[in-house]
């Protein structure tokens, strides 16, 4: 049974990929990074003796610490944050827990290196529709919460890449983008390593809409239209980005927690 400062990975696992999801900090050793080099997904590694340095970041927002086991070097950690006064917990079980119950890992060796800020730098063709908006959401929610992402012209997508150590995506010719008939949020889900029921029905739909190819899935036409209408309200790509953030939250919860409901009109035995 979870203690006060604990979440159990079910618990965990039921927030990552949503907008409320806390910032996850793994505090493993060295040692034990390496005879499994995956993380939770959306987690970032930070050395367990500096995590103090954290702390001015940290404030204001829910964080879970997991090690290893669970044990002494994320229940310390943890409680070296709650002593700072920021909110921590750490996972019950620690990473075998997770990895136990066959919940996502992300593959770390696939993540592009950090910039300066600690953060994932992306660029890609400016005027996003489809798939160039879903990739964005899915590293923001599942790889790199902090991720950032640059919209230039598509002439100068591998010159801006070069030039500013930035990763390219949705481009030709470039390691994150279509292959065969597959989109680039299928490269991202093979990859990463995180292919779940829910993301592998959200990723059907992106590729119905990003390819034309509705018949794999009925929803592909409405993320169609919702997706054009969002390139239309907005001019500034980022400002779009931050708006079709919300709408790949609301079609990934109907994947995990909504497919079998229907909703019609009047309501069977009267209205309510």
């Amino acid at each position: 049974m979870a203690s006060p400062t604990e979440i159990t990975p079910a618990q965990l696992a039921r927030l990552i990929g949503t907008p409320n999801a806390p910032i996850l900090i793994d505090v493993r050793i060295d040692e034990d990074f390496t005879d499994d080099p995956r993380l939770i997904p959306g987690a970032r590694r930070h050395a367990f003796r500096d995590i103090e340095t954290l702390v001015p970041e940290l404030s204001g927002n829910a964080v879970v610490v997991y090690c290893q086991k669970g044990f002494k070097i994320s229940q310390g950690a943890a409680a070296m944050l709650r002593a700072s006064g920021n909110a921590a917990e750490t996972l019950l079980g620690g990473h075998f827990a997770w990895r136990d119950l066959a919940l996502p890992l992300v593959t770390a060796q696939k993540l592009p290196d950090p910039d300066a800020s600690g953060c994932t730098l992306w660029v890609t063709r400016h005027r996003p529709k489809i798939d160039r908006i879903a990739c964005p959401w899915l590293i923001r929610r599942f790889i790199d919460p902090r991720a950032r992402f640059l919209f230039v012209d598509p002439r100068q997508v591998l010159n801006v890449a070069e030039n500013f150590d930035a990763t390219p995506f949705d481009i030709e010719d470039v390691f994150w983008s279509h292959r065969g008939d597959s989109c680039t949020f299928d490269t991202m889900l093979d990859e990463f390593g995180i292919r779940t029921e829910a993301l592998d029905r959200l990723a059907s739909i992106v590729r119905g809409a990003d390819t034309n190819r509705h018949d794999l899935a009925p929803e592909a036409a409405g993320l169609l239209a919702a997706s054009l209408g969002l390139s239309r309200m907005y001019r500034d790509d980022l400002d779009q980005l931050e708006a079709g953030l919300v709408l790949y939250d609301a079609f990934y919860r109907w994947a995990r927690d909504a497919t079998t409901e229907s909703h019609d009109w009047p309501v069977p035995g009267g209205l309510s």
